[in-house]
């Protein structure tokens, strides 16, 4: 089951790809900015509650879908932009294993536990 999913989400890395590809902006924006949603971890310096859910803020593919949406309908590139990294970044974590997390610590996924062969 484990390969079944990162293939799933190899395929939304590449539809991020591609709807980058779409949009005016040189490639090296697209490396520079998607490592940014992992700024999301800065709330586990508050505590595992608000890591949480600033991480699943940041990692949620359903928020990056809604911002995408917002900048179709206000043509927006900048917006369209965010929506496409925070999905695109979201799809590369869970091909790596990294899931939303729990309240219980940062290593407690939706996935699993990280660290752990799932």
């Amino acid at each position: 089951m484990k390969t079944i999913v990162q293939l799933e989400e190899l395929a939304m890395l590449g539809l991020g790809i591609y709807l980058f590809s779409l949009l005016s902006f040189p490639w090296w924006l697209f490396l520079a900015l998607f490592l940014l949603p992992d700024i999301g971890m800065v709330g586990y310096l508050i505590n595992t509650r608000i890591g949480a859910l600033t991480y699943n803020i940041l990692h949620h593919k359903g928020v990056a879908i809604c911002i995408y949406f917002v900048g179709l309908y206000l043509s927006n590139e900048f917006i369209l932009l965010s929506g496409i990294m925070l999905f695109s970044h979201a799809a590369f974590d869970r091909i790596l294993g990294y899931g939303l997390k729990y309240e219980k610590g940062f290593k407690y996924t939706h996935l699993g536990e990280i660290g752990k062969n799932n």
